[in-house]
Formats: C-alpha cells, structure tokens, sequence
C-alpha cells in the first residue's frame, strides 16, 4: 500500500467511497457502454442506498455518466446538469446483500439506443471494480488497459486473440476467463501495457466468427 492509498484521490468530497468511487464506476460504466448517455437506472445496495445521498453518492454516480472526473467541480450539480440535457435519471434502493456495502448496478442506455447493464462496488481510497456487465461476473478495477471480448466458449478464442496482439506488439499483463457455462458465452478481459486502438479492436470482432463483441478500456 503507498502513501495515496492512504490519503486518498484528489476529488470533490466528502467522501473517498462514497463520491470518488462512486464517480468512476459512473465513469467505467460509460466507458463499457461506449458512448453518450441518454438514460440510466441506478440501484443502490448496502451503505450506498443507506447514507449514499448524504454523501453525494447519486451526484457523482450521474457526474461519472456524464464524462465528468472525481476532482470536478461538477459533481454538486450533476442531477441538474442531467436534468437540463434531458438525460433520464432515476435510483432504486435495495436492501439486497450484494457481498459489497459499496455497491451501485447501473442500467445505461445510450443516444443510438444500445444498453448495458454494469455492477460495481466502490473499495475505498476512491479505488472500485466492476463485478458484472451484462450478466457477466468480471473484475475490472480502471487501473489498467484493458481489453474485454464477449465470445462462444469453443477452443481457439484466446489463441487468436493473443496471436492478434502480438502481432501489433501490445504486450499482455495478465488475463482471465469467464463463462456462465462449458460451451456457451464466455468473457476474456486481457490488461495490457499499452492502450488498444478502436482499429486494433475490429480486427479483434473480425478474427473470429465466435467472437461476439469486443471493446478496449482505458484507465479511468
């Protein structure tokens, strides 16, 4: 643990978990739905639906959406500012136990009409993960590029996609794998020291006929 860990990001407080965290998982669920936010269903579970508005934990989660970051001033007048570009905004508490008092499930619609549905919990020291996206259990913290594929689970997928980024030298620092079951869909999230392309990405989707989707995240 270093000396940031401790004290803390630089943010708008009045809290690290509460508001910083809560900013980025706003970001990364925007960053996962690739593009401008038309509309969004937030449920909040645990301390974040218990003491959540006292802290601002539904301004910075919208302020997230919005593009904006945990030091911006913005975050106080995110629900507003949401308001007056016609974004759709509406919370749900829950007493569900979600493993995680910190925990926010964002249903996002985007300006063409594309949705996702992304779970993160907020770790403290305005440090998150993502724990699911699309009904996919994933560990995605922001810290690192990242690199996620959406595919069928049948033998090749991650030679070819490995294959794929060594060829445009991007050098991978660690990898997991997720399915729901033996043959059927899968995720792989691949970190990677340098940040991948849009360009990189659909030769990504094009490699395989059983990859179903595929996008690249930086570091939020």
């Amino acid at each position: 643990m270093g000396i940031f860990d401790i004290i803390g990001p630089v943010m708008v407080g009045p809290s690290s978990s509460h508001t910083a965290g809560a900013a980025r998982i706003g970001l990364m669920a925007r960053e996962i739905l690739g593009e401008e936010v038309a509309a969004a269903r937030i449920t909040l579970y645990g301390s974040f639906a218990k003491t959540g508005q006292g802290h601002g934990t539904d301004k910075a989660l919208v302020a997230g959406l919005m593009g904006y970051q945990p030091d911006s001033n913005t975050i106080r007048d995110a629900l507003t500012i949401a308001q007056n570009r016609g974004v759709g905004i509406h919370f749900d508490m829950s007493s569900v136990e979600m493993g995680h008092p910190n925990t926010a499930e964002i249903h996002a619609v985007g300006a063409s009409g594309k949705e996702v549905t992304v779970v993160g919990a907020s770790l403290g020291g305005g440090r998150v993960k993502i724990t699911n996206i699309g009904g996919f259990p994933v560990e995605i913290t922001g810290e690192e590029n990242t690199l996620l594929t959406q595919h069928k689970d049948v033998p090749g997928i991650v030679a070819d996609v490995c294959c794929l980024l060594a060829e445009e030298n991007v050098n991978i620092s660690d990898m997991h794998v997720f399915r729901k079951g033996k043959g059927t869909d899968a995720v792989m999230i691949i970190h990677t020291d340098q940040k991948i392309s849009q360009e990189i990405v659909e030769k990504i989707k094009e490699r395989n006929e059983n990859i179903i989707n595929a996008m690249a995240l930086g570091i939020v």
